[in-house]
């Protein structure tokens, strides 16, 4: 089993594929060595002529023994990890039955605010001995579904809490994911429950330092983990608030997450609780939220001079299809962006999407894009194919938390961040006939494919799931 993540080097040998442009599929045969040696698991080597395994031990002036070695199956492939720019972990009990069991009574949420429930509607249950037990169950749950379909890379919401948001960050470096963690800011009055809500701007700021640090504890050069300031969205939060966590974001140099436009109530709301501003986005700008390291989700509707305003900024979108079309919230027009230079990626949204899988954000995307096509007169320029998905998933998302040369592809000095596929065995949902071209077994994948083809998983060269 290839392990590289206790000091030995690794080859991986058999058939690479990845999506280094919208409308570039790349498809190679050779090996990769990746070398663990600063403990990260970095593409130190690639060679894109071998045909053998032992060439590569050759080529690479290592001895068999001396290295792990991973072989692709015939049908198989390594593919870069999905990167999920958009998640909130504490609603994945909720997958599924998407917000509909959010308004009724039942406990959902123990004492450290474990279960959040979408936009801030749940009950607080004290009866557990242990506050911190569902946030373990789900959190734990979560992070291993997630590196099950592939995602190597996840930017969590979590909740108020500061014991719950620090588990979620050691669960999530313990078990070897990339994520990015986010203590959830929500303190204005008018917008959110008693039990739910920060009592003052000098607290909110006051516990997301706590979480930050807690993280930078864990990992203090932020490769593997790191924070994300998180106020939920503008509405849930006073002007203050927005520009304590602004400052706060400049001062450390951190990466900030939130949503932007995504229904037209939203925008309704915001203009009449920030009347001094010029547009949703505006709020964000004016309170220093809106930087390059940035990620907005959704982004519906936006007009022209808030494009304009992100574009300048740098600041990213965070494309979530599933979510987005099982609310009713609109079609979010990803090529309107990306012709404005504003780099796009993909979220799950969970829950208000119905499933972790990045796959299946793909095969959204493009079903969303046509859709949208339509509602333009039939223009196809909207349209999204596979590949400029698998783009989106991979080197978009990179591109989107700040990684963007780090992560995506199989080239020297990348971090070892890969999805082993199997379209093979009894179990695949993918029938390959054998006579199909590369590129259509790619095709069948993110059509038909999901955690039953991923067979092995590594973030940093360190394999974090096996399938058998």
């Amino acid at each position: 089993m290839a392990a590289a993540d206790d000091g030995r080097k690794a080859i991986f040998f058999g058939r690479f594929i990845s999506a280094p442009g919208p409308e570039s599929l790349l498809i190679r045969q050779g090996a990769v060595l990746v070398s663990s040696s600063n403990g990260h698991g970095v593409i130190e080597k690639t060679d894109w002529t071998l045909t053998t395994p032992a060439a590569a031990f050759e080529a690479f002036g290592v001895e068999e023994q001396d290295v792990d070695f991973h072989q692709t199956m015939n049908n198989g492939f390594f593919f870069p990890g999905f990167i999920d720019t958009h998640i909130h972990a504490s609603q994945y009990p909720n997958v599924g039955i998407f917000e509909a069991s959010l308004g009724g009574k039942e406990p959902l949420a123990d004492t450290n605010g474990a279960y959040e429930g979408d936009r801030g509607t749940e009950t607080v249950n004290h009866s557990t001995s242990n506050p911190l037990s569902k946030a373990d169950a789900v959190y734990t749950k979560v992070i291993r579904r997630t590196l099950s379909y592939g995602t190597t890379t996840a930017s969590y919401f979590a909740t108020i809490s500061v014991p719950a948001t620090n588990l979620l960050a050691d669960l999530a470096f313990k078990f070897g994911q990339r994520a990015y963690i986010g203590r959830v800011c929500m303190d204005h009055p008018d917008t959110c429950p008693t039990y739910y809500r920060d009592e003052t701007p000098d607290q909110s700021l006051a516990n997301a330092i706590a979480s930050i640090e807690h993280i930078q504890k864990l990992d203090s050069k932020g490769e593997l983990l790191a924070p994300i300031v998180t106020p939920r969205f503008a509405p849930s939060c006073q002007t203050e608030t927005l520009s304590l966590l602004g400052q706060l974001a400049t001062d450390r140099k951190l990466r900030v997450q939130t949503h932007i436009s995504e229904n037209i109530g939203e925008l309704a709301l915001v203009k009449h609780l920030f009347p001094q501003y010029k547009s949703y986005t505006d709020v964000y700008h004016q309170t220093g939220l809106l930087t390059s390291r940035t990620i907005l989700a959704h982004g519906i509707h936006l007009d022209d001079r808030e494009l304009e305003t992100i574009r300048t900024q740098g600041s990213k979108i965070s494309h979530c299809p599933a979510s987005n079309s099982a609310l009713g919230s609109g079609f979010c027009p990803v090529r309107k962006l990306l012709d404005n230079g504003i780099d796009v990626s993909l979220g799950t949204d969970v829950s208000g999407g119905y499933s972790v899988s990045i796959l299946d954000s793909v095969r959204q995307a493009c079903l969303v894009s046509r859709q949208l096509g339509y509602v333009n007169g039939g223009d196809k320029k909207w349209n999204i194919g596979v590949t400029e998905g698998l783009w989106l998933a991979t080197v978009g998302g990179a591109k989107c938390v700040g990684m963007e040369g780090r992560l995506g592809g199989f080239e020297p000095g990348m971090l070892f961040d890969v999805q082993e596929i199997d379209l093979s065995g009894e179990n695949s949902p993918v029938d390959i006939f054998g006579w199909e071209k590369w590129d259509e077994r790619i095709d069948k994948w993110v059509w038909n494919g999901d955690d039953r083809n991923v067979k092995n998983v590594w973030v940093g060269g360190r394999m974090v799931h096996s399938g058998k």
